[in-house]
């Protein structure tokens, strides 16, 4: 039954393809000639890999089709005679690479419509999880396939859950395109895969069940005396040859489709642990059922391998360069099988730091499947500069072991690790547990760049034998920056987290674009700051930093310059270092209060003062926002006695090692009711809101002076100043600064020192001294006279002790 045939036995199935081969005008050209296209383009001797190939072969059938359709004219059928004539005008429209290309990736298309119809009626309704589906072994005969081979590949590994990886770059086309030949590899579910590889596996039975029976003819013509016969029987042969080899090819096709499906999931995994580096979710486990779709190709292109070897030992002929060829591309595809299953699956830091210790590792999806694990090879690793890692990925460089050392471009220590097998989970991997990088070059620098611009990647590299031929495999780690000093963090984390965002799945080393709509960008400070925090932000949060990346012209694209390289309008940082700088500070100093929705944050002073004063409980009320004129800074703003709304000076991480932020809120009396972050929630009362993030303070004692130190133990506290002290006349009140050098303590400081117990309020003047201790404010001026009065009652008092200078 032809291919089309099989599809149109599906109406679900012809009305998909059906809408696809007209999108180009095809489908009359599709159904007309169907068996011819499936044989003339299954039956290649070529596969073209290069833009040159696929033009050439592109052309050849396109003159094959001509000749075709011309041999078709001469039917007697009046209608026929119609539709050739306007099948030829077609094909004239059409370039000979656009109409090649299309019809190719429709028998892609075709084959995996078939193949998904026929496992779901092999499943029935009650197909498990499992995707090898235990209880239905495949019925695979002959010597080629071994079904203990195959139960060995499905009873080596944990039945999977079903675990679809969905691609996350690129959610309108779920597909990936071969730049070559334009096709498109449909989105699937990786036990879906794994039954498809598994169905071709029982198909290719069939042949080796067909290639047997060709091999006992063979011997049988070969040692048998002369027969009248003996030209049919040789022209038989002949013929059942050259079906197996087309069988082959179909297998061999096929085969090359699995293998883009499985190289697409794997693509994927390493897209979404790019993603997991600004901080997305990751299911890392997916890792081994990928592993298992890599070893049950290994075994079906080792299978057709075999097959190819033994059907070239039934010599009918003196050359056959169509059956050399197909063995070249087999040995090909197992190779290029074997480099694919290569990965770095623990990466190591994306931000690097000279002189630090890191860890990193890689694995081989292979598993046993080859053997080499009983042989292990050592894996060594460079630091490779983008330039370099371009000319590897690009130019396809050879690689020369001996001449790698030379290519680095940097000195890492501990840079080699040997392969090793776990055969409780089959992982086949090498682990770098203590490297350091402890020199680095770097390249002359361009206009603005600077060195936390520049990318670098880890260079993974070894040697090993495969069916006495050698094979070198490598592969690069996402991209890092390596840093000397803590300072160039942050835009280090620029580049990177850009770069782990908005890279596409497949790319050169390390290109990225300069511009991302809105709507990504969200998306990806929505990730970073979620997961470096616990708690992801509000649509009025992200509608905020919107705002704060516009400039006099809006734009729906943000830009790289306007992302971390241009300050923001009327200030002195960029937005990603104000972002980073809010970033740090939540998870150093306000995490669980973040956590809790106690901070508003990202919204501006205009917003801040219009839903403090719409609030039902009026007076008291305040929320917490994230600074816009400082780095690192969150402010107060609450609605005052008078009914208006108070700004307080921010906060910053110096400020919190002096005394936290729950502990600040609590000292502040004209705080009561938290405005909620959520719309829908009512104000909370303060302590409810922030109790359990109060610090214990201990219970007032006496005061006593420290024998060792000579000193009083003082405590802190905030207080908010009035209009007219410490020279403050405007409506946000200076505030505290903290600054505890000798002789330097800032003169608009709203924090004051307590004794940490009162004195004895039964004494008159101990009355008075309790009352006067609890208003010195540090920070009052020199010459104040409330100072002046509190110490001369203090030196005429019996407290004298307590007056230091």
């Amino acid at each position: 039954m032809s291919l089309w045939k099989r599809i149109s036995s599906h109406v679900d199935c012809e009305q998909r393809m059906a809408a696809y081969y007209e999108e180009k005008g095809m489908l009359e050209l599709r159904l007309c000639l169907a068996p011819w296209i499936e044989d003339r383009i299954m039956s290649e001797q070529i596969t073209p890999n290069t833009t040159d190939q696929l033009e050439r072969v592109a052309l050849k059938f396109n003159e094959d089709l001509q000749q075709k359709l011309l041999s078709t004219r001469t039917a007697s059928d009046q209608a026929l005679k119609f539709r050739v004539v306007e099948l030829c005008a077609l094909i004239q429209r059409i370039s000979a690479v656009e109409l090649y290309t299309h019809l190719r990736s429709g028998l892609q298309k075709e084959l995996q419509l078939v193949t998904e119809k026929s496992v779901a009626a092999t499943a029935g309704q009650s197909m498990p999880l499992n995707p090898y589906n235990m209880n239905n072994t495949p019925m695979v005969t002959g010597y080629m396939v071994d079904p203990s081979d195959l139960l060995a590949v499905s009873n080596s590994c944990n039945p999977p859950v079903v675990q679809g990886i969905g691609p996350i770059h690129n959610v309108q086309n779920p597909g990936i395109a071969s730049p070559a030949l334009g096709m498109v590899t449909p989105k699937v579910e990786l036990y879906e895969v794994q039954h498809q590889i598994m169905q071709a596996l029982n198909e290719f039975g069939n042949c080796a069940n067909a290639l047997k029976l060709l091999a006992q003819n063979y011997s049988y013509m070969l040692n048998s005396t002369s027969s009248p016969n003996a030209e049919a029987a040789y022209r038989s042969l002949i013929e059942e040859k050259a079906a197996i080899v087309l069988t082959m090819r179909r297998s061999f096709m096929y085969y090359e489709s699995l293998h883009e499906m499985v190289i697409h999931e794997l693509k994927n995994w390493r897209h979404q642990q790019a993603q997991a580096g600004n901080g997305a979710p990751f299911n890392e486990s997916s890792l081994d059922d990928i592993q298992r779709c890599f070893e049950m190709l290994e075994s079906f292109i080792a299978h057709m391998l075999a097959a190819v070897k033994e059907l070239m030992r039934v010599r009918l002929v003196t050359e056959e360069p169509e059956l050399t060829h197909l063995l070249e591309q087999v040995q090909n595809a197992q190779k290029n099988l074997v480099c694919s299953a290569f990965i770095v699956d623990k990466q190591p830091p994306q931000v690097m730091k000279t002189n630090t210790r890191f860890a990193a590792s890689v694995r081989w999806l292979i598993g046993s499947q080859l053997g080499i694990h009983n042989n292990p090879p050592t894996v060594e690793c460079i630091i490779m500069s983008e330039i370099q890692s371009q000319r590897f990925v690009t130019r396809n460089t050879q690689m020369d072991n001996s001449s790698l050392s030379g290519q680095s471009s940097g000195e890492i220590q501990n840079a080699s690790s040997t392969m090793e097998y776990q055969q409780n989970n089959h992982v086949f991997s090498a682990s770098f547990r203590n490297m350091q990088l402890k020199k680095i070059k770097r390249a002359e620098k361009k206009g603005t760049e600077s060195v936390m611009d520049e990318k670098f990647a880890l260079f993974f590299y070894t040697t090993t034998t495969v069916n006495d031929f050698q094979i070198r495999v490598w592969t690069l780690s996402l991209p890092v920056v390596v840093i000397v000093h803590g300072n160039q963090e942050p835009q280090s984390w620029a580049t990177i987290t850009w770069d782990n965002a908005f890279a596409e799945i497949v790319r050169d080393p390390f290109m990225i674009t300069d511009r991302v709509t809105w709507a990504q960008l969200s998306v990806a400070l929505n990730i970073k700051f979620g997961s470096c925090t616990g708690r992801s932000l509000t649509i009025d949060n992200l509608d905020f930093l919107y705002e704060k990346l516009q400039r006099e012209e809006r734009s729906e694209y943000i830009t790289w310059n306007q992302f971390c390289k241009e300050p923001m309008p009327d200030r002195s940082f960029t937005f990603w270092e104000w972002f980073f700088a809010i970033m740090k500070l939540t998870k150093d100093h306000m995490l669980g209060m973040w956590k809790a929705g106690c901070i508003m944050g990202f919204i501006n002073k205009t917003k801040a003062q219009t839903d403090l004063l719409r609030s039902v409980y009026g007076i008291g009320t305040f929320l917490l926002r994230f600074s816009d004129s400082e780095l690192g800074g969150v402010t107060i703003a609450y609605v005052n006695e008078n009914g208006l709304v108070t700004m307080l000076a921010p906060w910053t991480a110096r400020d919190f090692q002096v005394l936290n932020l729950a502990d600040r809120i609590r000292d502040l009396d004209v705080l009561c009711w938290l405005h909620p972050s959520d719309r829908n929630a009512s104000p909370v009362k303060r302590d409810v809101a922030f109790g359990e993030f109060y610090s214990k303070r201990q219970e007032p004692e006496p005061l006593v002076l420290d024998p060792v130190t000579g000193y009083v133990k003082s405590t802190l506290h905030v207080h908010v100043c009035r209009n007219g002290e410490n020279g403050s006349t405007s409506g946000t009140p200076h505030h505290a600064q903290e600054s505890m050098q000798l002789g330097n303590i800032s003169p608009q400081s709203g924090i004051t020192f307590y004794s940490p117990g009162r004195l004895e309020e039964s004494d008159s003047d101990a009355s008075e001294t309790a009352e006067a201790l609890e208003r010195i404010v540090i920070g009052a001026q020199p010459n104040d006279p409330v100072i002046s009065e509190i110490t001369d009652a203090l030196l005429t008092s019996n407290y004298r002790q307590y007056v230091y200078y």
